[in-house]
């Protein structure tokens, strides 16, 4: 049996706010959110199917390249305590990043003792559209906390590339949230969410081959809970016309799900739908644009899909 609830303006559900999302035709948006059998889904809602780093970092996985690239896959190496902030389960971090290249080349990066890699697994992607894969990584200071990395190799050498400012502040992370062409350039962005635990701010990068630059920020988000591994608290989609990415994650109490999309040089919300306990595992986004699906699975142990509908 399952349960549903149409959110309107005007109307106050019993387990969420309200919303309206007009239209170019002045119609009315609703959101529809369906409970489901909880017992039809993994626990983490969806199944992590990256093969295992075995003998590199507990819990590391191997990110292969979806695309045709220079980089065939990646991983976290040399595991390492010497930080301990502990904020993915454990004081275990890495301190090197190893690469596969397409024609089978090995290459390694070390970090400096000062620094540590604070992820599970490295993304892999062509941010800037040069045929060139890259690398892209969260790198943790001792003293001044998290930062985003990317890599590339270059000269038969795994080099870094690219690296955002640190945080500030030691034990302060930040979690990447997506990296898809949010901007509708044909190149790929990365968004993340820094400080997710206390009062997150989503930030979006663009890569130019060099130097990594913010060109948006908006408050009040939170993809990850303090001690778990799971990060895949986001889920991006494709417009309705199909010209860029909207990116959905959760609020910064995690109880609301709020769609955002890149414009005019800033952040928009599209639309929030409250839920009745906080997110706390993967998010599943499939469809596109009006016809978009997302199942969320909650700290309470139920599942619900939240799906949008004209009325």
């Amino acid at each position: 049996m399952s349960m549903r609830i149409l959110i309107c303006f005007g109307i106050v559900a019993s387990l969420s706010s309200v919303l309206v999302i007009p239209t170019p035709i002045n119609a009315t948006q609703f959101w529809q959110i369906t409970q489901l059998d909880a017992s039809q889904f993994p626990l983490g809602i969806v199944n992590d199917k990256r093969a295992r780093s075995l003998n590199d970092l507990p819990d590391g996985r191997i990110a292969t390249n979806p695309e045709k690239g220079t980089i065939e896959k990646a991983w976290y190496s040399q595991p390492t305590n010497r930080y301990g902030h502990g904020i993915l389960g454990d004081g275990i971090e890495a301190g090197g990043l190893v690469a596969v290249t397409a024609n089978g080349l090995r290459v390694e990066y070390e970090l400096p003792k000062t620094e540590v890699f604070e992820d599970i697994t490295p993304r892999l992607a062509d941010l800037d559209g040069d045929g060139t894969t890259e690398i892209i990584t969260i790198i943790s200071s001792l003293r001044l906390g998290a930062s985003l990395g990317v890599f590339q190799v270059k000269n038969n050498r795994l080099q870094r590339l690219a690296q955002s400012s640190y945080i500030g502040l030691a034990n302060r992370w930040l979690n990447i949230a997506g990296i898809a062409d949010y901007t509708g350039s044909h190149s790929k962005q990365i968004a993340i969410v820094v400080t997710p635990h206390i009062g997150g701010r989503l930030d979006l990068f663009t890569f130019d081959g060099n130097a990594l630059q913010r060109i948006a920020t908006h408050q009040g988000f939170s993809n990850h809970v303090i001690g778990s591994r799971e990060q895949r608290l986001s889920a991006s989609y494709l417009s309705q016309d199909g010209k860029r990415m909207i990116l959905a994650l959760p609020s910064a109490n995690r109880k609301a799900l709020r769609m955002m999309s890149y414009s005019s040089h800033s952040w928009s919300q599209l639309g929030e739908v409250a839920l009745p306990a906080p997110i706390d595992k993967a998010i599943i986004a499939t469809g596109r644009g009006d016809n978009v699906e997302f199942t969320l699975g909650l700290s309470n142990g139920t599942v619900y899909s939240v799906t949008r509908r004209d009325l």
